[in-house]
C-alpha cells in the first residue's frame, strides 16, 4: 500500500485511512554571526633627523689680575691691615728687622688691580630635531577570505 498525500501534502500511514492522521513538517530557520579581522592598510611611521647650523653670538667676560711689588722700606709702629684703594686691593707684607730696638719696617705692598674685559666669541655649532613621518598604504582585496 502506497500511503496516499491530502491537499496540503500530509502523508497518510494509516492502511485503511479509517483515522485520518495528519503529519505535517516543522521547519525551523537559523543563522549565526561570526567576525573576522580583515587588514585594511599598513601604517608606516619613520623618524628623520635634520641638521641645522646656527651662529651661536654671545658676549665672554674675562678676568685678569695683574700683581705689582711696590716697595716701601720704612719703619712702621703696628701691623696694618689689608685695604682697597679703588679697584686696587694693597696686601701689606712686614719683616721683623733686629736693630739695637726692634721695630717693625714695611718692605713692600703687593697692590692687586681687577682688568675685567669682554670679547665678542662667535662659533657654528649643529643642532638636530627630528620629526616623525606616518604613511598609510592601502590594502587591496582582489578575493575575500573566508
Amino acid at each position: 500500500m502506497n500511503p496516499s498525500l491530502d491537499k496540503l501534502g500530509a502523508v497518510d500511514t494509516t492502511a485503511a485511512h479509517a483515522e485520518r492522521e495528519t503529519v505535517i513538517p516543522l521547519l525551523e530557520e537559523q543563522f549565526s554571526v561570526a567576525k573576522r579581522v580583515v587588514e585594511t592598510a599598513r601604517v608606516r611611521v619613520s623618524r628623520v633627523t635634520h641638521d641645522h647650523q646656527q651662529l651661536v653670538d654671545e658676549l665672554l667676560n674675562h678676568e685678569k689680575v695683574e700683581v705689582e711689588h711696590v716697595p716701601v722700606d720704612r719703619p712702621i709702629e703696628a701691623m696694618p691691615s689689608i685695604r682697597q684703594e679703588g679697584d686696587v686691593t694693597i696686601i701689606p707684607v712686614v719683616e721683623e728687622v733686629l736693630k739695637v730696638e726692634r721695630c717693625l719696617v714695611l718692605k713692600e705692598e703687593v697692590h692687586i688691580r681687577r682688568i675685567k674685559t669682554t670679547e665678542r666669541h662667535q662659533e657654528q655649532v649643529t643642532l638636530r630635531k627630528q620629526e616623525v613621518l606616518v604613511s598609510r598604504t592601502p590594502i587591496e582585496h582582489s578575493e575575500v577570505p573566508d
